[in-house]
């Protein structure tokens, strides 16, 4: 890995060596095109995440011929067991594993350096260079350097926090989306018992959820999220829930027995980190002339879930697609951004249900419900499992209607 100082130009400068930002700037030295790859950490790098890996996740790794490589190192689980207040559990069927982000991430990096994209660490996007109100390179900085990168298009791929979105004009609500606070644990005796995905509803979790997923060698990714984290006010101004997510944290070793073991008799491998989210495809344009805005920056973690790596690949991905066919057609920057954003409008549909799916999250007792009836249902247990791959739509299970089927007597 790299700490060069970036070449003084280049068809596309991607900033943000994370899912989306890798993803992108592989498939488009692939298809030819002279990338430069930044970002402000040098790799490997710890990055706050559940580091789960649902289906397309596995799908997007599989485009980029890593999934081999990421498995081998990755601790596999067969389903996620879904927990709700009063205790009752589902196992919900999926192909799934957990990674850390510092190793996942680095082989996404690398595998884009293999491809040809040239890594510059650490260099932090400072602001966009513009000429005539396009943006014609950035302005990056490593230290107290400072140098300009000139590029025919940029793309960001900064995630969650908004900073480099607002410098770059594209931020339309810097508040997140939700926010969460995971660490690491250690704990050899769990680690022969918890082998699933293990999510979990409570009230005192309300408006979020807590989870455990088993990351091999007898370590777990323990932690707490919290949904719709942001209200806005008559002001115009958004304020963060009156939740405190350490005292979250604290609560999901209270009502959920295996976290409490986890964390009261495991070795914590260092302290919690809390980090935001951004959902659904919103809070950010997707694009201005000369610059294209990707992954979680532009809203790719899905809400209800907080799941973001599989949809940040994808939609690194698109945005390389868009860009490789402006450059072999020589199109300009409006038909290379609707392209772009035609592309992403086609995932919105997802996201939407996802949202809608949320309801869960505000009220607990939906999820009692939900699982009460799964177990009675191998029906049911295989929409569960769609929600998982996205073949079955999450919104519907807990809308009105959907509720209604729940309570009506089975046949």
């Amino acid at each position: 890995m790299s700490d060069d100082r970036p070449p003084a130009r280049c068809d596309v400068l991607v900033i943000g060596a994370g899912p989306a930002g890798s993803a992108c700037a592989q498939a488009l030295a692939e298809a030819g095109l002279d990338v430069v790859l930044a970002d402000q950490h040098r790799f490997p790098r710890d990055k706050v995440c559940g580091d789960g890996l649902i289906p397309d996740a596995h799908a997007a790794l599989r485009r980029l011929g890593v999934h081999d490589e990421v498995m081998a190192q990755a601790q596999r689980a067969s389903h996620v067991g879904c927990v709700g207040p009063r205790g009752g559990r589902i196992d919900v069927p999926g192909t799934l594993a957990v990674l850390p982000r510092r190793r996942l991430d680095d082989i996404l990096c690398r595998s884009a350096v293999r491809a040809g994209a040239t890594l510059a660490t650490p260099w932090r996007f400072v602001a966009p260079l513009e000429d005539g109100g396009r943006v014609v390179g950035a302005r990056l900085r490593s230290g107290t350097r400072e140098v300009e990168a000139g590029a025919r298009w940029v793309v960001l791929a900064t995630g969650a926090v908004p900073q480099a979105m607002i410098a770059a004009g594209v931020c339309r609500r810097r508040a997140p989306s939700a926010v969460a606070l995971r660490g690491y644990v250690r704990h050899e005796g769990l680690a022969v018992r918890i082998r699933a995905l293990e999510v979990v509803w409570h009230r005192r979790l309300r408006r979020g959820y807590g989870w455990i997923f088993p990351c091999g060698d007898g370590v777990f990714n323990v932690g707490v999220g919290l949904a719709h984290s942001h209200a806005t006010g008559a002001d115009g101004r958004a304020t963060m829930a009156d939740v405190n997510l350490h005292e979250m944290f604290a609560a999901f070793a209270d009502v959920y027995a295996p976290a409490g073991e986890l964390i009261r008799d495991g070795v914590r491998l260092g302290e919690p980190k809390g980090a935001p989210l951004r959902c659904s495809l919103e809070g950010a344009a997707f694009g201005r002339p000369g610059l294209l805005v990707t992954g979680e920056a532009a809203g790719s973690t899905y809400a209800f879930t907080g799941e973001g790596i599989g949809k940040a690949m994808e939609t690194g991905l698109l945005a390389a697609q868009a860009l490789s066919r402006g450059h072999r057609e020589r199109l300009g920057d409006a038909a290379v951004q609707a392209a772009y954003e035609s592309s992403l409008a086609a995932l919105k549909p997802r996201f939407d249900t996802y949202e809608r799916a949320n309801r869960v999250n505000a009220h607990p007792w939906l999820a009692d419900l939900v699982i009460w009836r799964a177990r009675r249902s191998p029906w049911l247990v295989q929409r569960m499992a769609g929600v998982l791959d996205e073949t079955a739509d999450p919104g519907r299970l807990v809308s009105a209607r959907g509720i209604a089927k729940l309570l009506l007597p089975m046949r």
